[in-house]
């Protein structure tokens, strides 16, 4: 129910990729997770180990960028969505979509289980 309500609240469309990248929190999570889909105002990240909660503060650190600062606010299975602290500017967002998409379309993508999707 959180998950729907969130995304009512989105600012911006999501766009789909897959990009690589560490996510640290204050609760003591670090992993390797994949950004799934990237806006200027949050993202969505998916990990095999996740082990985050609704308010955790979060640094997502893609490679070749700073750490991206913000708050967990949906998890569903072994993706969270986060909220971040401030906008991204909307050419770096292009950038890294355009760098990171993939040939598989978002309804193929959002339709594979978790393991499979961290695959793709």
């Amino acid at each position: 129910m959180e998950c729907d309500n969130v995304r009512a609240l989105r600012r911006s469309n999501r766009l789909q990729l897959i990009l690589p990248a560490r996510c640290r929190s204050r609760s003591g999570f670090a992993d390797e997770v994949v950004i799934s889909d990237l806006s200027e105002h949050g993202c969505r990240i998916d990990s095999l180990g996740l082990i985050l909660h609704v308010g955790d503060l979060v640094v997502v650190r893609p490679a070749g960028i700073e750490g991206l600062t913000g708050v967990i606010r949906w998890i569903k299975g072994h993706s969270a969505g986060i909220e971040f602290d401030r906008p991204l500017y909307p050419p770096v967002v292009e950038h890294l979509h355009r760098r990171h998409e993939r040939f598989l379309t978002p309804e193929y993508l959002a339709n594979l289980p978790g393991k499979l999707r961290l695959a793709a």
